[in-house]
């Protein structure tokens, strides 16, 4: 365990912070180890605190959003959390059972080895606003089945979210088993100095830098979800009425505001029109009103702002910039913004050069699958990439040829909600994973343990001077293993 600290090299660290932090700590050095029935009880809790305060978490979010819709609040967050918490309890007594490893039984006769899986301790978790429940919970779910504690600190963009979560998490957990924070102005970098067991950091590229770094002040252990730009890539092979489909709604799916939505994609060159024409269709049917409830609002007006320098931006550079809401016409007010395909990207533009995070869906063209692939791999690794085709060949050539995160074939985003998969970033797109056994794994101590047997073969036959029996049998075990 890191020993508690009230400042690091400047950084501050609040008070009440380090009073929970010290009752967590305390709490989990009396008793390390929860049973598998307190483990299965926390993760119930968690579940029972979401299906009875159903109404309100959504109404939050909404309120935290301006408007968020709330079948992408309950599909994504509920639905998702509910089943991994589910999933969870049932592989929960798998997961916790000691590991039997191989042993040389020439050297060590009637010992064994074993793996234990054992809780960390306390875990601090950042969570940020696209995803508020869903990356708050499905950690959760990992962390306590390791049987840890949690300190979970709020984005500044979900006030009245973190307000209920404060209000309400005591009503189930004891504080010293799981506390929320509401941002407070900036405290993030007071939050990632605390002196974890292990810190969890879901955001954007930058700013998991600067916690990565005052984690290391403390050589706390980060797993870190960022971002990045994903590809998609429609193979010439595959339906382009099919890949406008599954594209459109996963590119406008809480309006572009997901780590793992498309950023761009490639289009073989003879089917843009086509593309483009069945994009325009499909919005107008699937949102008529673009201020109704269904299309959700740009989270706020500094991320409103910088989508439309964006698209400025690129229309001055010499893009061609298909607005997709046709003559319907955006509520500002409400930051509803209008979805753009843009064509003729070039690298000089914003959207090729940072994280595009909205509803705006760049189209690149490409000759061959080899073209593609090299535009990708020289640039960061992406979180994830999205292969398009029914070529089983060339999707593996994807698949071997360009490094990411995750891959979805065929679609895009829901390799995320399969729960027996990790989750997790590359490079710069991330490091580390949870999700299911590699949750598991990644808030537990694997710890290797080696029991002795009555007899000691080392103790009776490799004792000093070595000259002699011991280098002979040294050099018969060296002469049996080559």
């Amino acid at each position: 365990m890191n020993a508690p600290t009230t400042h690091l090299d400047q950084v501050q660290i609040p008070a009440e912070f380090q009073s929970c932090f010290e009752r967590q700590r305390a709490a989990y050095l009396a008793h390390p180890e929860p049973t598998y029935a307190e483990r299965k009880r926390d993760l119930q809790q968690l579940a029972r605190m979401l299906k009875e305060n159903r109404e309100d978490l959504v109404a939050a979010i909404n309120r935290d959003y301006g408007n968020r819709s709330e079948f992408e609040t309950l599909f994504a967050e509920f639905f998702v959390v509910l089943e991994t918490i589910k999933d969870s309890i049932k592989d929960l007594k798998g997961w916790m059972r000691p590991q039997r490893r191989k042993i040389d039984i020439m050297v060590h006769p009637l010992a064994t080895n074993r793996v234990i899986p054992q809780p960390l301790g306390v875990v601090g978790v950042i969570v940020p606003w696209n995803f508020p429940l869903n990356l708050t919970f499905c950690p959760l779910a990992s962390i306590f089945a390791a049987g840890n504690r949690a300190m979970v600190k709020m984005s500044e963009n979900s006030q009245h979210l973190a307000e209920l979560l404060m209000r309400i998490s005591p009503n189930y957990f004891p504080e010293d088993k799981l506390k929320f924070f509401e941002d407070g102005n900036g405290r993030g970098p007071a939050f990632s100095s605390i002196p974890f067991d292990h810190l969890l950091f879901t955001g954007s590229g930058a700013t998991g830098r600067a916690v990565m770094a005052n984690a290391a002040r403390n050589l706390t252990p980060v797993t870190l979800e960022l971002g990045g730009k994903s590809p998609a890539i429609v193979g010439p092979d595959y339906s382009v009425k099919t890949a406008a489909e599954r594209i459109l709604w996963v590119k406008l799916f809480n309006a572009g505001q997901i780590c793992t939505t498309i950023d761009y994609v490639f289009i073989p060159e003879a089917a843009v029109d086509e593309f483009v024409g069945h994009c325009k269709r499909l919005f107008a049917q699937r949102y008529p009103d673009i201020n109704g409830a269904d299309f959700t609002s740009i989270i706020d007006q500094r991320s409103y702002e910088r989508l439309t320098h964006t698209l400025e931006d690129a229309r001055a550079k010499g893009a061609r910039l298909i607005n997709l809401a046709g003559d319907q016409q955006p509520n500002a007010a409400l930051r509803k913004f209008a979805p753009h395909i843009v064509l003729n990207p070039t690298p000089e533009m914003l959207l090729s050069q940072r994280e595009i995070f909205g509803p705006i869906l760049p189209v690149r063209t490409y000759r061959d699958a080899r073209e593609v692939a090299d535009y990708i791999n020289r640039r960061d690794r992406p979180l994830a990439i999205y292969p398009y085709t029914n070529d089983k060949a060339l999707a593996q050539f994807y698949i071997t040829h360009v490094m990411s995160g995750g891959v979805s074939v065929n679609e895009a985003l829901l390799h995320v909600a399969q729960h027996d998969l990790p989750f997790g970033g590359v490079g710069p797109s991330g490091m580390g994973h949870y999700h299911s056994r590699e949750g598991f794994n990644t808030f537990s101590k694997l710890r290797p343990v080696f029991y002795q047997g009555p007899v000691s073969a080392i103790q009776m036959l490799f004792q000093p001077p070595y000259t002699g029996r011991a280098m002979k049998l040294l050099n018969l075990l060296i002469k049996l293993k080559t």
